[in-house]
């Protein structure tokens, strides 16, 4: 059996994400290289394509966005920072409504046990919910599954639904009046910082510490007028895409059968999840004075690198939707944790209970 060599398997992933993208932004689909980056890759995965992308590549693209983020941040966009505590709180609230409705779809309507539905419920925390379900014992591929699919879903559903409503816009983000041939002595500073920045925060274990390290370094220097350049937009689209790939890899390994035994699950707790966030929407958007494609992608129950790549592909304000994204994980982080190791011995307990009864029924 001949192996190929990791990176033309890289490379036929970029190429097929590439397609994707540019085929969805030719047609006009609402941020179309993130959501046909992820759709392309995602089905060839699914077709049993080898779909990696290294990981040193998606941490080069994780700062370049970052860096693009930063590069919007300007001092009246920093001063809006004190009209939010109010909409973190409804985030937070309406974070919490997530959980439990969700969990009690997954666990009445698909009899999932708690403790899976639990983790499968929790929005914009992927890996650390995987991680829990395999150090408790639940059921890893469902969880695995309903989380990658409310990412993909969330991705390029709600682009979609924000342009029926006329509030998306397309293109990747370059600083106001910035051209594109800007000051390589001026690149190399942001891009200095910002990698700095973000081997900082990775380091600090912050979550998405590349993507927001990256931003926070570009912001520091963009926010106060200290620089003006920003990266070229064909860089940034290239991330872009590439994150895109990132995102749809995830169905690596993944089968069409495995996919079949969750997908109801996954689409039912992503439409609960969904339903309650655009409730809390509503709320902020009659009552605080944000812009409603902000909110949305803010109090949008996706990862949180994938929602930034969308604040980016949609041209929002990247402070605010990562403040909130970043509030979230670590609501999600010390809250579901705790529930977790609660609910995980009486899990336990439980299967101990049907081990001994099934002894018995042999003896």
């Amino acid at each position: 059996m001949t192996v190929r060599h990791p990176a033309l398997d890289a490379a036929e992933t970029i190429a097929i994400a590439a397609a994707g993208g540019i085929t969805f932004s030719l047609i006009g689909v609402p941020a179309g290289l993130v959501s046909g980056s992820i759709l392309s890759v995602a089905t060839a995965a699914l077709a049993g394509r080898p779909t990696k992308v290294p990981l040193w590549l998606a941490r080069v693209c994780f700062v370049l966005v970052g860096m693009l983020l930063g590069a919007v941040v300007r001092p009246e966009t920093l001063r809006g920072i004190v009209t939010w505590p109010a909409s973190i709180a409804l985030l937070t609230l309406s974070t919490a409504v997530t959980i439990v409705a969700t969990t009690a779809y997954l666990r009445f309507a698909h009899r999932w046990d708690l403790l899976s539905a639990l983790l499968g419920a929790t929005p914009g925390s992927m890996a650390q919910m995987i991680v829990l379900a395999t150090d408790f014992g639940a059921d890893l591929r469902g969880v695995a599954i309903v989380q990658t699919m409310r990412v993909l879903v969330v991705a390029i559903g709600i682009p979609s639904g924000l342009a029926l409503f006329g509030l998306a816009a397309g293109g990747i983000m370059i600083a106001p009046g910035t051209p594109l041939s800007s000051s390589l002595g001026e690149l190399a500073i942001i891009a200095s910082v910002s990698t700095l920045m973000a081997i900082a925060m990775a380091k600090l274990r912050v979550p998405g510490g590349i993507l927001f390290g990256a931003m926070a370094g570009s912001a520091l220097l963009h926010g106060p007028g200290l620089v003006h350049a920003a990266p070229p937009w064909w860089l940034g689209a290239s991330a872009v895409v590439i994150l895109g790939a990132v995102v749809g890899a995830r169905f690596a390994n993944s089968t069409p059968r495995m996919l079949l035994d969750h997908v109801w699950a996954a689409l039912g707790s992503t439409a609960v999840a969904i339903g309650v966030a655009s409730f809390f929407v509503l709320i902020v958007i009659r009552y605080l004075p944000f812009r409603p494609a902000d909110v949305a992608i803010a109090f949008a129950p996706g990862a949180q690198d994938t929602m930034m790549v969308l604040a980016l592909a949609l041209r929002l304000d990247p402070v605010y939707v990562g403040a909130h994204h970043l509030a979230r994980f670590l609501v999600v982080t010390f809250s579901v944790a705790i529930a977790a190791r609660r609910i995980a011995p009486q899990k336990t307990a439980a299967g101990n209970r049907t081990l001994l009864e099934q002894s018995r029924i042999e003896e």
